[in-house]
């Protein structure tokens, strides 16, 4: 099949791989993109595959916390200049404090927006026409234990609990509250800076975790050792995947001596008690949209014609 010049940059652009193996992996693959990324990792060309989607949506990641809750919204505009008006900020600040209040997505787009009789679907409909840009609410989440705590962390602030991300944390506990919170917060920073795929290993996606097992297999296999000593070499290839994408496997970045895992059991002796991280949520604003991009040069000569 014919393989486009886009294709070859697209792949280029997840993998670093250079342009004669990334057109080459297209070709062996048909065009399938998933499948040529896996092709050039397999061939030792891409250590490992990037994500596809851009991160290019504006707006803002919103944080409400309460006594053990805390809940994390994401509202976008199409700009970040709108992201520094001070109405667009009231507007995501409200709306996490009715995830705090609501939960889940769904549950707090049809929830009324403070002091209106309309919901938030609908201020945010109202305000597209106020701020004069397309606004949208994408999602939710809330956190909330019996005992412990449940940490924020948000990188990047414009102002107090907004930004460009946002993390909770989970922690239950029976011992003190403010410890745990204190040391649930560093993790948070940890998993802003690391976005880890899962809490543990068996949260782990198994499509994901088969797909690094065939990828490190074919690889073990080019050594042409016995399938004995393979099987030992994908063992301990996953292992060392687990390490990099697992939070409690995770080296901490407070100390990288140490994992997450550990962290904990040394923090329980501040604590007081046995402490569990139950689990955590991390929204980057725009993850995995997409954002059409123009050609401004190609847009100018266009206009000259003209």
């Amino acid at each position: 099949m014919s393989i486009s010049a886009a294709q070859v940059k697209e792949l280029r652009e997840l993998t670093g791989a250079g342009m004669m193996d990334c057109k080459a992996a297209l070709a062996e693959t048909n065009g399938d993109m998933e499948a040529a990324v896996d092709w050039l990792r397999k061939k030792g060309i891409a250590k490992a595959d990037k994500k596809a989607g851009r991160t290019a949506a504006e707006g803002l990641i919103g944080v409400e916390q309460g006594p053990r809750e805390a809940a994390l919204v994401e509202v976008n505009s199409e700009t970040d200049f709108v992201a520094r008006n001070g109405a667009f900020q009231e507007i995501v600040s409200n709306i996490a404090k009715v995830a705090l209040a609501s939960g889940d997505t769904e549950a707090v787009a049809a929830a009324k927006y403070p002091g209106s009789d309309k919901s938030v679907t609908d201020t945010i409909k109202d305000a597209v026409g106020t701020i004069g840009e397309n606004l949208g609410f994408r999602r939710s989440a809330k956190l909330a234990v019996s005992q412990g705590a449940v940490a924020t962390y948000v990188h990047n602030a414009v102002v107090e609990n907004l930004g460009k991300l946002g993390v909770l944390v989970a922690i239950e506990t029976a011992g003190d509250a403010d410890k745990a919170a204190a040391f649930a917060r560093q993790v948070a920073m940890h998993i802003a800076a690391t976005n880890p795929m899962a809490l543990d290993v068996d949260a782990l996606d198994p499509v994901a975790v088969e797909r690094e097992r065939n990828i490190f297999s074919d690889q073990a296999r080019q050594s042409g050792k016995p399938e004995n000593i393979i099987e030992k070499m994908v063992e301990g290839r996953l292992r060392k995947f687990y390490e990099e994408v697992v939070l409690l496997k995770q080296s901490f970045v407070m100390n990288p001596d140490i994992t997450i895992e550990q962290a904990l059991k040394d923090a329980e002796k501040e604590i007081g008690a046995p402490a569990k991280i139950t689990a955590y949520v991390r929204y980057a604003l725009g993850e995995g949209i997409e954002k059409e991009e123009s050609d401004f040069a190609a847009e100018v000569a266009a206009t000259v014609k003209k």
